[in-house]
C-alpha cells in the first residue's frame, strides 16, 4: 500500500495537503504525471472514503472546498455522489477545462488553508481523465 501513496505534495507550496491521505487510483500513472499534460477537458474522480461517523464533517469541508473551486477560472461543473446504505465512500466528478487550470486551482491559496478541515480518517483517490469514443455508444 505504501509505494501507491501519491507524491502530489511536489506540486503544493503549503504543507496543508500532508493532512489530507491520497492514495493513486493507478499505481502506473500518477496524478502528479497527470497535472504534467497539457489536456482538456479533463474530468477529475476523486473516490473519498471516511468513517461513517465522519461524514458531517466530510460534507461541510468538501462543501466549502466546492464554493472555492467554482470560482476558479476553469471550473466547469461538479458533483458529489455518496454510495447507498449509509456508506462511508464518496465520489466526487468535476469537469475543467484543461489540466493546468485544474493544477492552478489546486495550488490555490484559499482552497490549501482548507485542507486541514478535512477529517483524519479520510483517503482521497483523485484522477483524471478524458472522454472515450466508443461507436454506436459513446461520443468524445
Amino acid at each position: 500500500m505504501e509505494a501507491r501513496l501519491s507524491t502530489i505534495l511536489k506540486y503544493q507550496t503549503t504543507p496543508n495537503l500532508a493532512m489530507v491521505e491520497i492514495v493513486e487510483m493507478d499505481d502506473k500513472i500518477t496524478l502528479n504525471k497527470q497535472l504534467d499534460e497539457n489536456i482538456g477537458p479533463v474530468i477529475l474522480i476523486n473516490k473519498f472514503n471516511l468513517d461513517p461517523e465522519d461524514v458531517n464533517q466530510f460534507l461541510e469541508a468538501w462543501a466549502s472546498d466546492a464554493e472555492i473551486m467554482k470560482q476558479q477560472p476553469g471550473f466547469i461543473l461538479t458533483q458529489l455522489h455518496r454510495g447507498v446504505a449509509n456508506s462511508g465512500t464518496f465520489i466526487n466528478y468535476a469537469v475543467w477545462e484543461s489540466t493546468p487550470q485544474f493544477k492552478r486551482a489546486l495550488n490555490n491559496p484559499q482552497f490549501q488553508a482548507k485542507l486541514s478541515d478535512y477529517p483524519a480518517s479520510m483517503v482521497a483517490s483523485p484522477h483524471l481523465f478524458s472522454k472515450v469514443a466508443v461507436q454506436g455508444i459513446c461520443v468524445e
